[in-house]
């Protein structure tokens, strides 16, 4: 699995390119799903693929949080920016706790897993460790159905550092259950600016159908939910849930 710039050697920079009151609407939407859909309200919440911790920022004022990420360089700017979450470094696919949560999370890191074993792994990992009559959540940020290629670009200031990104979603390869994004940088310290080469994010694109069938295959009842963000057209993207039976 290639490991992208941003979440490596770029990841000191991540605040300036994604800063947590970007998140503020999406983690209302993830409150939302995992205490309505919930038999009883979550208190503690295993998020896997934490990254930078934005969603957290927000989560934690709700449930008792515990944060898995596979990057140092990110673990390291979440704990600075969520000081009272448990941190822990570890791959979504293969990582082990030895306990469960009232519910597991997983946003948009669930999009590095490529092939349809991968996503197994990392849904049955968030199948370990939800406790009976928990829930999981998963938030590709696209299915196969619902791909668009697409276009963006932001960026912040903080001191006397700053970024800039422009980022092209495309899908190179339509006969392969991939697409991919790419990542170009221009970083500011002091009066000095520099452009960072290409960063490639090469992501797994799934049918909803199979992410289902492997949500199914991994033990939980799987539902579709529907994901609707002010910044997005209507029916756009999904989510998924997982219950675990008692």
């Amino acid at each position: 699995m290639k490991h992208p710039l941003l979440y490596n050697e770029l990841a000191s920079w991540w605040p300036l390119c994604s800063a947590p009151s970007d998140y503020k609407e999406e983690a209302d939407i993830y409150l939302r799903a995992l205490i309505g859909h919930s038999p009883r309200r979550p208190v503690t919440v295993l998020e896997l693929g934490s990254g930078g911790g934005n969603n957290a920022s927000h989560l934690k004022k709700h449930f008792k949080m515990t944060l898995v990420d596979i990057s140092p360089g990110m673990l390291r700017v979440s704990k600075a920016l969520n000081l009272d979450c448990t941190h822990v470094r570890g791959d979504m696919r293969t990582v082990r706790l030895g306990r469960q949560f009232d519910a597991v999370f997983i946003h948009d890191a669930i999009d590095y897993m490529l092939t349809l074993v991968q996503l197994s792994e990392a849904v049955q990992t968030a199948f370990v460790h939800c406790r009976p009559g928990g829930v999981a959540l998963f938030v590709p940020d696209w299915t196969a159905e619902r791909f668009q290629p697409s276009s963006s670009h932001g960026g912040h200031d903080l001191g006397n550092r700053g970024l800039r990104y422009l980022e092209w979603t495309i899908d190179p390869d339509p006969d392969d259950n991939q697409y991919s994004f790419y990542m170009s940088y221009l970083l500011r310290e002091g009066r000095r600016v520099r452009q960072v080469e290409l960063d490639e994010h090469v992501c797994g694109l799934f049918s909803e159908r199979d992410w289902l069938k492997v949500i199914r295959d991994v033990g939980f009842r799987a539902k579709k939910l529907p994901y609707e963000h002010s910044s997005w057209e209507r029916h756009a993207h999904v989510m998924f849930m997982g219950l675990k039976l008692e």
